[in-house]
């Protein structure tokens, strides 16, 4: 087994002999712990007619096993007080729990259990499949959600990381228990499963309980994820509705090159990350074009996107999306010391504030694993934040306004829409 060991031991890693990892962080003043196995493996490991199934398998897990009902599995971890949840983005599915710390043994049973021992019983994959279809419904009900999806779809076209997360009816409606169950023998292989906890826990002794409950999986190779590429495009839709919706997307830096990536953020959080960026208060403040606005920027493994999202009304939108594209020109060359160091501080306590939580420390450490191969002590993480000045946040805009057109997205009544230059340059 290899090891790691970092901030004097408080936060240590060991991969077994298979390839399966765990890594804990030990907080000595709380009484409880998350903990959870996260699997390398998202919407984006998905062919096009397996679309939404990491989503179908994350609820399928906790509908039962060889040894406990589905019902039996919630009483179990509820009567010592604690809760399971679950989640499925682009890159990874992650199965979770809270306990009180003498608990994390009997929550590590039920994660392997649910993740090596599920019935998939087609009874419960007819029941979840319904379930799932009234939350694609729900989704189809938010507009602000679907123009980012279109967004995510126009932006890498023909992709998997394209296609939304939950799936669409027709594929959900294909889901059988074999194509779930092959899914799962392919992808969910130790040496994309990681087991992280934080929280008052003893990481000699998890690693003793993963050995038992993971170490005998086989070593195998995992499947590599087909890969992502931006491509700008448009989009838009002509629908009743109070709102119009306006969603711009930018080539950006993927996580590969970490340096660029905490640029793109700081940037984005400079444009649209609070009530004093530039966006909100030209667009809002001083223009009242706006009621929402704000910014971001993501990272995959392999391509990022830098989004810009909007609700406004149908008359104002096109105002509104050529201040957008004006705003982020201007910033592109006038980001100031104090913005850049806002943004700074911002990102700082936002993960500062974020790691207070075990389960936020468990799955930062899980995604700095997946990512990265090694967990970062905070004062690296912070070097890097630092290293972000209003120089270094004017280049990377730049760069981004130089790179490939924006894709954007109008949702909303007729008489908006996109400008025509822009949707001429997308």
């Amino acid at each position: 087994m290899s090891e790691i060991s970092i901030e004097g031991g408080r936060i240590r890693a060991t991969t077994l002999p298979n390839g399966f990892r765990v890594i804990t962080e030990h907080m000595p003043f709380v009484k409880s712990a998350a903990l959870g196995v996260w699997v390398a493996a998202g919407s984006r490991n998905e062919t096009l007619p397996e679309a939404g199934l990491s989503h179908m398998l994350e609820h399928m897990a906790f509908k039962g096993t060889t040894k406990r009902t589905a019902r039996g599995i919630v009483e179990e971890i509820e009567d010592v007080g604690g809760d399971l949840n679950a989640y499925t983005d682009y890159e990874m599915t992650a199965y979770q729990a809270r306990v009180l710390a003498e608990h994390v043994p009997l929550a590590l049973d039920i994660i392997a259990d649910i993740l090596r021992d599920s019935s998939i019983l087609p009874e419960e994959i007819e029941r979840e499949r319904q379930v799932i279809l009234q939350e694609i419904g729900e989704r189809n009900d938010m507009p602000s959600m679907v123009a980012m999806e279109t967004l995510q779809e126009i932006a890498f076209p023909d992709q998997p990381l394209g296609r939304p997360i939950i799936g669409s009816p027709e594929s959900v409606m294909s889901f059988e228990r074999d194509i779930i169950a092959g899914y799962m023998d392919r992808h969910y292989v130790p040496s994309r499963m990681i087991l992280s906890a934080a929280g008052y826990v003893d990481h000699d002794a998890i690693v003793r309980d993963a050995e038992r409950l993971f170490g005998d999986m086989p070593a195998r190779e995992a499947i590599a994820a087909d890969p992502g590429h931006y491509a700008p495009g448009r989009n838009q839709t002509f629908k009743a509705s109070e709102q119009a919706h306006l969603v711009f997307g930018f080539d950006a830096p993927d996580s590969r090159d970490i340096e660029a990536q905490f640029r793109a953020q700081t940037a984005a959080a400079v444009l649209g990350g609070g009530m004093s960026s530039r966006l909100f208060q030209e667009a809002r403040e001083e223009r009242g074009l706006c009621y929402s606005i704000f910014s971001y920027a993501d990272s995959f493994a392999d391509a990022g996107l830098m989004t810009v999202y909007a609700a406004t009304s149908a008359g104002q939108s096109q105002e509104l999306a050529t201040l957008i594209l004006d705003v982020m020109e201007r910033t592109a060359e006038d980001v100031t010391d104090a913005e850049a160091s806002r943004a700074r501080a911002q990102s700082k306590a936002g993960m500062l504030m974020g790691l207070e939580s075990p389960m936020r420390r468990a799955e930062t450490l899980a995604r700095q694993m997946v990512l990265r191969g090694r967990p970062f002590p905070m004062d690296e993480i912070e070097a890097l934040i630092d290293a972000v000045d209003a120089a270094s946040v004017r280049d990377a805009l730049r760069a981004i306004l130089d790179g490939p057109a924006p894709s954007a997205v109008y949702l909303g009544p007729e008489g908006g829409g996109l400008p025509d230059g822009l949707a001429k340059a997308a």
